[in-house]
């Protein structure tokens, strides 16, 4: 038990190995040009602890726990861990040009960034936009920063996710291809650095959480078509 534990805390998503390796070298080089300086111990002890949490820092954000996949054809799941900022009917203009249910997720630095699928299905439109990097959280985010949409059918349901990037996060990644089938709660891509995910859905479904309600990527169910 305590070993599936361990595991489940130093999973690192394959997004961060890259990242993570430079910043060990870098940090494991500067450590050593520290140790070396004629300063005051003190002050070496406090960088090199500094350097230490800031490695923590990114160690963490590039988690990738184990999680409970909740599944279900009636189900939508949650695509993102993090707070639920906003639930409203909105104008989407980019793929249906009709009214939509909005469901906005907002990801912060200390939150899971690994986007999934909220229902099985097809892919059936993908598309990366450029654009500004305004705080995630803003309401003209959705449309003005850098930001990627996908939108997944199956026989019940069609329903669009978008991921979002934020003042800090500068790079989006998507696993999506247009024809390509997917499956619930598998991973759809990650956001790297504090973010948001809004998910759009047909007028009348009946949405089951909150606004400030947070949301775990994968388990927490956002709407049902029961």
């Amino acid at each position: 038990m305590g070993h599936l534990r361990f595991k489940k805390m130093v999973r690192i998503h394959k997004e961060g190995y890259k990242f993570l390796s430079v910043l060990f070298i870098l940090g494991f080089t500067v450590n050593l040009i520290v140790l070396m300086l004629d300063i005051s111990q003190w002050i070496k002890i406090i960088i090199i602890f500094l350097i230490f949490i800031e490695f923590l820092f990114f160690l963490q954000f590039f988690r990738s726990p184990i999680i409970n996949k909740n599944t279900g054809q009636n189900k939508i799941i949650s695509p993102a861990n993090g707070e639920v900022v906003h639930i409203g009917e909105v104008y989407e203009d980019e793929y249906f040009n009709d009214k939509k249910i909005m469901i906005s997720i907002f990801m912060s630095p200390l939150d899971v960034h690994i986007n999934r699928n909220p229902i099985s299905g097809v892919i059936k439109y993908y598309k990366y936009h450029k654009g500004k990097y305004l705080v995630a959280w803003h309401p003209k985010s959705s449309k003005l920063n850098e930001r990627t949409t996908t939108v997944i059918e199956n026989d019940k349901i069609e329903i669009m996710v978008r991921q979002i990037a934020g003042f800090v996060a500068r790079r989006i990644v998507n696993y999506s291809k247009e024809g390509a089938k997917v499956k619930q709660c598998d991973q759809m891509g990650f956001i790297k650095f504090g973010s948001r995910a809004d998910i759009f859905l047909p007028i009348g479904t009946k949405v089951s959480v909150k606004k400030n309600q947070k949301t775990v990527g994968g388990e927490t169910e956002i709407a049902n078509l029961a």
